[in-house]
């Protein structure tokens, strides 16, 4: 069977290579500390040693509009596009070509709707930077095979958040169920308190610290009871327009193991938003 050798969750800040790579005037006063942040973070991945990277992310209305808008969806596809034109025009994002796990795709779709799950699929699915931005971040060589899980975030009706959780707890079982010596890292990203578009978006911090706060705190302790019990599909509008992505947090928690307490956690107040990092090992740190 499959080893979930990393189940990993961080937010998605488009802005960071462009951050990171500035020189000069050109370099803004927190990228230093970024960077370092980042250079921590990747080194959780890299010691896990994947071969496969599950990759759960949202697309940004780029490619999945209302017209046909799947709650959860799996790409099956051979290889992944990836970025578009506004990503690369305001992001500074580059082009990418993304090899994708066919055999594990097929496995986590026929067993996952067995499962109870009725999930899309894609065979043309052109990825954004919900699955770029960690990459970039995790693994900027780019050369593991992925496999792309788009859940929505921004178009209601939405899954209940609790339906995110048992999402997560499906994807760690069938991982660990595919019948392969593979080591697969699981990598989700979402938000915390964001705004996209509407007053609070360019703050000196998120839009609210508080349920950032909070945020943190149950997703380092893996305390998905309590996070429950307090985030609702209504709640969610309150921090911010964009906010209801932290649902893909829970998701991972859901992967992680519910009460259990990540064996790294790290975040970066930046100016409009809180950046948040991740990594649990199923396996304990001592089998890596």
């Amino acid at each position: 069977m499959a080893t979930v050798a990393a189940v990993i969750a961080s937010t998605h800040h488009p802005f960071y290579l462009r951050a990171s790579t500035a020189t000069g005037d050109d370099r803004p006063p927190f990228a230093d500390e970024w960077v370092a942040k980042i250079m921590a973070f990747r080194e959780t991945l890299t010691r896990a040693r994947p071969d496969v990277l599950v990759m759960v992310g949202s697309d940004h209305f780029h490619q999945i509009w209302l017209d046909n808008m799947p709650q959860f969806l799996v790409g099956k596809a051979p290889f992944y596009d990836a970025n578009f034109y506004n990503e690369e025009r305001e992001f500074g994002l580059p082009r990418m070509f993304l090899r994708g796990h066919e055999e594990l795709s097929e496995y986590v779709l026929r067993h996952g709707i067995d499962a109870g799950f009725d999930l899309a699929f894609s065979n043309e699915l052109r990825v954004d930077h919900s699955i770029t931005c960690p990459i970039i971040t995790l693994r900027p060589q780019a050369d593991l095979p992925i496999v792309p899980v788009y859940t929505n975030i921004f178009a209601p009706p939405m899954p209940q958040p609790a339906r995110f959780v048992e999402l997560g707890k499906a994807i760690r079982r069938l991982v660990e169920e595919w019948p392969s010596d593979q080591r697969v890292a699981i990598v989700g990203t979402g938000h915390l308190s964001l705004e996209l578009g509407g007053p609070r978006q360019f703050g000196p911090h998120g839009p609210d610290p508080e349920f950032d706060r909070k945020a943190v705190s149950w997703i380092a302790s893996g305390d998905v009871k309590s996070a429950l019990a307090e985030v609702s599909l209504d709640s969610l509008w309150e921090p911010g327009n964009a906010t209801h992505g932290f649902m893909d947090f829970l998701l991972m928690m859901g992967a992680a193991g519910e009460n259990v307490a990540a064996d790294y956690a790290d975040y970066l107040d930046l100016f409009h938003t809180m950046e948040a990092y991740f990594t649990w090992y199923p396996n304990g740190v001592d089998s890596l």
